[in-house]
């Protein structure tokens, strides 16, 4: 039964804002990120890969698509495939040796004695100057009356020919990129090495296991991880060398320095064929993804698959 009085309405709470989920919340964070990749990255390698399938024609001027034919006289090609051998070489060298190195120095500067921040600082430091400037001063080192051959003198050695000589060159390219590299792929292990409990040491220092047991029972099945990462960084790394190449050597002498990364810069900038270039670029991103899934794949332990 109405009485005729107004009823009285209680007051609306206030609502709380609706917080998004973790997904979500995550998807804002990474947006700018993701975005940048796909501009920066997945794009570009998706024109380089469109492009690869093209072909400008110098006499009329029109650009056609081709489809794989660029790939068919790459393969047919004796430069690149000599190129891919030096590359290949490269890569042979250099990777075992920079890792090899840097976990000797990490392993070395790991240990406390007096100097070893010192002496960690000097080691690093070349990763700070940019490779354009280090190659400009292994250059100077290098030259015929440089100070290398000076302190070679010193020791009775004949003064070398390093970048002048076929049989050098590349071997003088390992050195200088692996002053650059050791010293950053260093500091990856020792953020590793710091993280193995100093327990374990011990625990097996009890059980009279002896330095070398102990690097090769404990420090090297824990360090899996950053040796995976160190390792295919400076797979990835190596494969793109380019300015002390174009710097020091051009790919000379006789291409024994021309790695794959200049020769795309040849044919691109020099030739002037940068569609054959692109067909070049998508091979060597191939070879790259492979070469890095290998090494994933050999350095998951067991327990991690």
């Amino acid at each position: 039964m109405r009485t005729g009085l107004p009823t009285r309405r209680r007051p609306a709470r206030p609502t709380r804002p609706s917080r998004p989920s973790q997904g979500r919340l995550a998807l804002y964070f990474l947006a700018p990120a993701l975005l940048a990749l796909v501009l920066l990255r997945l794009l570009p390698a998706l024109m380089a890969l469109i492009s690869s399938l093209r072909h400008h024609s110098l006499t009329d001027g029109v650009t056609r698509f081709v489809g794989l034919a660029n790939y068919a006289d790459l393969w047919a090609d004796p430069q690149f495939w000599q190129s891919a051998r030096v590359t290949l070489l490269f890569s042979l060298v250099i990777n075992p040796l920079q890792v090899l190195l840097a976990l000797g120095l990490a392993v070395l500067f790991n240990q406390r004695f007096a100097g070893a921040r010192f002496w960690r600082s000097l080691v690093f430091a070349p990763i700070a100057v940019p490779p354009a400037v280090s190659a400009v001063i292994w250059g100077i080192l290098y030259r015929p009356e440089g100070p290398l051959n000076a302190f070679l003198g010193a020791l009775g050695i004949p003064a070398q020919p390093f970048l002048t000589s076929p049989e050098q060159a590349l071997y003088a390219l390992i050195v200088l990129m692996s002053w650059v590299g050791v010293g950053y792929w260093m500091t990856f292990l020792i953020a590793g090495l710091q993280d193995i409990p100093r327990e374990v040491y011990d625990a097996a220092g009890m059980d009279g296991a002896n330095a070398w047991q102990r690097f090769v029972h404990i420090t090297l099945p824990l360090l899996r991880r950053p040796l995976s990462f160190v390792l295919v960084a400076a797979t990835v790394s190596n494969f793109l060398v380019f300015a002390p190449v174009q710097l020091l050597t051009g790919g000379g002498p006789d291409g024994s320095t021309n790695l794959m990364m200049h020769d795309v810069f040849r044919r691109a900038y020099s030739v002037g064929d940068i569609h054959y270039a692109q067909a070049e670029v998508v091979v060597l991103v191939a070879v790259t993804l492979a070469v890095v899934a290998v090494q994933y794949r050999l350095m998951q332990g067991k327990g991690e698959e």
